[in-house]
């Protein structure tokens, strides 16, 4: 039986090491003015040190440029690409298709992950930018498990699918929160360009939800209340041959993501090693998650087995 990848995103080069010695095999990083909702910001050098480092330890990268380009920032996206050939990235995520467009006049040989967050929802989508290039594609977020799995064995291409954290809810390409600080007269410090994380909550008094909303170079986010976790629910999309697991960090401390990483790591090895074991700690490995799980961030199993209300 096929191992999934274990996909994670780090937050800094300080990262890179422990995530690898906690059992992921792949990362995703860039910057923020090609790629979307980044649990950190790897420019130039950075980028380079983080391939190296990765490399070293068996575990592949995937470049970011997955944001909406608009006319401005065309011309960048070819020398983009060819720096990130020269750093050794594995394949470039994206949602537009110019990047697909350019990559084949100017990295022809890099692989391609086909993301766009929200329209990935049959397999024949999947199939069509598959035979336009593409080698994976990452599922949206809102497929229950039944729908995952009916994709992945009619698809051509690899399937990706996240399994932890917070998703996106909604987003904008304007600064709708710097916006409207500047309307009231006053400044905002909301945007660090290279930090995402403002702090800031969208309260829902009714339900009790608190939605985190941030704002960087690609406009406002809104994420979940919830952060998704199926530790407990691998065995299914394991004998599906799902290719890969993505645990996102983004807003998440360091500390936190390498846990969570471990534990995915040993649910992932039982369940294909030693499934007994793994159906007895199943249960076990997601009241460890539950137990460093921010107080404002319950768990839920996201749209694999429900219709949601947010």
């Amino acid at each position: 039986m096929k191992k999934p990848e274990l996909l994670v995103t780090p937050s800094s080069l300080y990262d890179l090491e422990p995530l690898a010695e906690a059992g992921a095999t792949a990362f995703i990083i860039g910057e923020q003015k090609f790629g979307l909702r980044l649990a950190g910001e790897f420019k130039g050098e950075d980028f380079k040190k983080a391939v190296r480092i990765a490399h070293e330890k068996g575990v592949k990268v995937y470049a970011a440029m997955n944001a909406i380009f608009h006319n401005d920032k065309i011309d960048e996206l070819a020398d983009y690409m060819l720096f990130l050939q020269d750093a050794g990235a594995d394949a470039i995520v994206f949602g537009d298709p110019a990047v697909l467009m350019i990559a084949r006049e100017t990295v022809p040989e890099m692989k391609l992950h086909w993301n766009t967050e929200t329209t990935a929802t049959n397999w024949y989508t999947c199939n069509y930018w598959g035979r336009k290039g593409a080698k994976r594609a990452v599922l949206a977020r809102e497929l229950n498990m039944d729908a995952i799995v009916e994709t992945k064995e009619n698809a051509e291409v690899e399937i990706e699918i996240q399994v932890h954290g917070m998703t996106c809810m909604f987003q904008s390409k304007r600064s709708l929160i710097g916006n409207y600080y500047l309307y009231q007269g006053k400044e905002m410090e909301v945007v660090n360009k290279s930090k995402v994380d403002t702090g800031l909550l969208l309260h829902d008094k009714e339900r009790e939800n608190k939605y985190p909303v941030f704002e960087d170079e690609n406009g406002t986010h809104i994420m979940s209340p919830n952060d998704m976790c199926i530790i407990d629910e691998l065995p299914e999309l394991i004998d599906a041959g799902v290719d890969s697991f993505k645990i996102d960090g983004i807003l998440q401390k360091s500390d936190y993501i390498i846990e969570v990483t471990k534990k995915y790591r040993k649910a992932i090895d039982l369940c294909i090693e030693a499934r007994d074991q793994y159906e007895e700690v199943r249960d076990a490995l997601l009241e460890e998650i539950k137990q460093i799980q921010p107080v404002h961030r319950p768990l839920d199993t996201g749209f694999f087995f429900k219709e949601t209300v947010y």
